[in-house]
């Protein structure tokens, strides 16, 4: 199965770059990612949890970034073995360009499923894997751009004690 999409993230290209580099914001943007560890020239290893349809599983596996064009385009790939759920791999090509405003990421990604998971039938992986990937990019998009304005009754403090990152996190990081 094929996805494809198009953002259009409203920081700069670098900003971006920097970001789908940094193993803190691959494992916040991972849905259901509990540890990634590693680097971009080894590759990570990952700890995934995830359930699809009625089954749940915990997968480990390996995340390489690989065909890097700096600043231009990279192909994060992805494989994981959830035990006797069986196995996950996937990967998307991710190009950047320049905008006005910011910076277009165009993806096309594939997932491919195995063992019980793969029982469930294509139209449950398929719209499981659509979600994923919308969801990676999702939060990807809300680590890089700026944030907007906090509305005046909420503190920094009451943020940070949700828990919850806000939207910005990464472009503030480094900013």
């Amino acid at each position: 199965m094929l996805l494809s999409d198009t953002r259009e993230i409203k920081a700069d290209p670098k900003t971006v770059w920097d970001a789908i580099l940094n193993p803190d914001v691959l494992k916040e943007c991972i849905p259901g990612c509990q540890s990634l560890t590693g680097s971009v020239a080894e590759g990570y290893e990952a700890v995934v949890k995830q359930k699809v349809g009625p089954v749940s599983a915990t997968f480990t596996g390996l995340v390489q970034l690989s065909d890097i064009i700096e600043g231009a385009s990279l192909k994060i790939s992805g494989e994981g073995k959830g035990g006797v759920a069986g196995f996950a791999k996937g990967g998307a090509n991710v190009s950047f360009e320049p905008m006005e405003g910011g910076t277009r990421l165009t993806y096309e990604a594939e997932a491919n499923v195995g063992g019980k998971i793969a029982q469930l039938g294509s139209r449950i992986i398929d719209s499981f894997a659509r979600k994923l990937a919308d969801e990676f990019f999702t939060r990807f998009q809300a680590a890089v751009e700026e944030p907007e304005e906090e509305p005046e009754n909420v503190t920094e403090e009451a943020v940070a004690d949700s828990g919850e990152k806000k939207k910005g996190w990464f472009k503030r990081l480094i900013g």
